[in-house]
């Protein structure tokens, strides 16, 4: 079983980079993970949100085998604790067996397709976070499931 978080645009600020790939190192101890940037789109001024978000939503499609269990972070999505959220993943681990897909949209969101291709939604937070971040809010969020799922010292109560 892989994990792959899919998103929308590179990580450009340095520390947010430099935060993601440790905690992206860290993963590695646990599960076969990767990060999988699809590249903006340029030269969009002319066009709609829709139409953005269609363009996107093609490219997110593209990168998404029929197998995979996607999940979207999504501001409508279902909020957990950090226990509960490892509980969601180590039983979609055990029950499921597929290759696990988080997806993180780009700043209009998502498109039809690709809410109705998904099986779940995660909301991280009420707040808004900016897309850079959520990258690596995100990350650090799975490596401690991990953590919570190994009983290991990290997470505390």
């Amino acid at each position: 079983m892989k994990i792959t978080l899919l998103t929308v645009g590179k990580t450009d600020v340095r520390w947010v980079r430099e935060g993601l790939d440790l905690y992206i190192s860290r993963l590695s101890h646990y599960v076969q993970f990767s990060l999988c940037e699809i590249p903006e789109l340029k030269n969009v001024s002319a066009l709609t949100k829709d139409q953005i978000k269609e363009k996107e939503g093609g490219l997110i499609m593209k990168n998404i085998k029929s197998s995979d269990d996607v999940i979207l972070l999504d501001e409508h999505g279902k909020q957990f604790t950090s226990i509960d959220f490892s509980r969601f993943l180590e039983d979609k681990m055990t029950r499921s067996g597929k290759d696990i897909v988080f997806v993180i949209g780009g700043a209009y969101g998502f498109s039809k397709e690709v809410y109705d291709r998904s099986n779940g939604l995660i909301s991280l937070s009420k707040m808004t976070f900016s897309h850079q971040m959520v990258r690596t809010i995100f990350t650090e969020q799975l490596y401690r499931a991990f953590t919570i799922i190994k009983g290991e010292p990290y997470h505390h109560e």
